[in-house]
């Protein structure tokens, strides 16, 4: 997400980094360009306006001219806006209420509501260890029942069991039962959605969330509509009423225009990105930690949180001992793998720490991606377990054996047989350090030469 806007942005910025001293005429023709720039990434026109004004008004003050490094000054209000614009402060679900907490998820067709539910679900119970219990309004689109039931399985969480020809404000009604009596702490209501708004779903939405009270009324909204998704989740908002939003498919939306825009034309928060389908997916919105993103100033506490949700301490000491031993196999890799595609991939990661967003767009340019991970786990899954453990092993006919199981080339399987041993020599180099030894190397001394 904001590749494009995060690429524009850049490029201005290093302009103005290659200026000693700042003046107004700096400052007007780098807003020009970023005027163009967040117009490109679909922003609302008066959204982006505003961002301009704003920013000209605190760059041309007295005390950014005379400050000791005016350029880095302009930067920090440019972030400091950006946040502003997303949100200013990370806004979390209001729970605070008397169980059971009522969400009640609204949308479009096809926004997402539902895998959304699920993937709210599951991080209501692990990250809250909350009771959940799941109902699905939606009686029109076909299976829509059936699919938040497999999704609660998923989940590990509670389905409110679905009775055929039941109307929304029914099963609303037996959810609310069913909530209270089993001593859930939290109820999802899954609404149905339409293919654009209308007042018989308006009115029907408007009953549920009557009948209800939810804590939490939550549009969910598909980001890569840009300036559509906000003037829907503005319409939302003035019919129904809504506490929230969640946007999803943030993986495929490179512009960003949804985002920057929804709390500025709404007056609500963004609260989660959703992206992808697997229920892990689903990341708070935290507006100053974007607008670092945008910027190219990385995350790094979002990926501190990621790996601490994706690591175990005590699988890291027995990697750490195999390490030292130098017995890092493919086995080991293949988990490295794994843990790295949970956190979002390398070039997620690489997007989270500052000052190495030239690098991702390198591998992004490479096309370093899922499926090239997807080829890699296939190598060391047509491997044997022998092969695995004593990669020494593997001579050229035990290669062509490999690449034929896994339906890639001899020249791949060279390729992760090398990555192997980097990796491995990295890892030793890091057991072999003590913590100075490890700061003083900084990141030039983790990349293997």
């Amino acid at each position: 997400m904001f590749e494009n806007l995060t690429n524009n942005l850049e490029k201005v910025l290093d302009r103005l980094k290659g200026k000693g001293v700042v003046s107004e005429d700096d400052v007007n023709a780098a807003m020009r360009e970023v005027r163009i720039a967040l117009l490109e990434a679909d922003v609302a026109l008066p959204v982006a306006k505003g961002f301009i004004e704003r920013v000209k008004e605190k760059a041309t003050g007295a005390e950014v001219v005379k400050s000791v490094s005016p350029v880095q000054m302009v930067i920090k209000i440019v972030q400091d806006e950006l946040a502003v614009i997303l949100g200013a402060d990370f806004s979390p679900l209001n729970l605070a209420v008397a169980p059971p907490a009522i969400i009640l998820l609204a949308g479009l067709q096809g926004a997402g509501k539902t895998t959304t539910a699920g993937k709210l679900a599951l991080r209501l119970k692990e990250k809250e260890h909350k009771k959940i219990l799941l109902a699905s309004l939606d009686i029109y689109r076909p299976a829509a029942q059936e699919q938040l039931a497999v999704l609660a399985k998923r989940a590990g969480v509670t389905g409110l069991p679905v009775i055929t020809g039941e109307k929304p404000l029914a099963i609303t009604d037996r959810a609310l039962s069913e909530a209270r009596l089993g001593g859930y702490d939290v109820l999802i209501l899954d609404s149905a959605g339409r293919l654009h708004i209308d007042e018989e779903m308006l009115a029907e939405l408007k009953a549920v969330k009557d009948k209800a009270n939810p804590a939490e009324t939550l549009l969910v909204a598909d980001s890569m509509l840009g300036q559509d998704a906000a003037n829907s989740a503005r319409e939302f908002n003035d019919r129904i009423g809504i506490t929230g939003i969640v946007l999803t498919r943030v993986d495929g939306d490179s512009r960003g225009g949804a985002a920057l825009s929804m709390k500025m034309v709404t007056g609500r928060p963004v609260k989660f990105l959703g992206s992808g389908e697997n229920l892990n997916e689903l990341e708070e919105f935290h507006p100053e930690r974007i607008a670092g993103r945008i910027l190219g100033m990385g995350d790094i506490v979002s990926l501190v949180e990621k790996a601490a949700e994706n690591v175990d301490i005590f699988e890291a000491e027995k990697m750490a001992r195999k390490v030292k031993k130098g017995e890092f196999d493919f086995d080991d890799l293949a988990s490295q793998i794994k843990k790295l595609r949970k956190m979002g991939g390398i070039s997620s990661m690489l997007g989270m720490i500052p000052g190495l967003g030239k690098i991702k767009k390198q591998m992004d340019g490479a096309g370093i991606d899922e499926k090239m991970i997807d080829r890699q786990l296939a190598i060391i899954n047509s491997m044997t377990r022998k092969e695995r453990r004593f990669p020494k092993i593997l001579n050229s006919s035990r290669k062509k054996r490999i690449a034929a199981g896994s339906g890639t080339t001899i020249q791949e399987v060279n390729r992760m047989i090398k990555q192997h041993k980097e990796m491995s020599t990295m890892m030793k180099k890091f057991a072999g350090m003590d913590k100075k030894q490890l700061m003083r190397s900084g990141l030039g001394g983790m990349l293997p030469r």
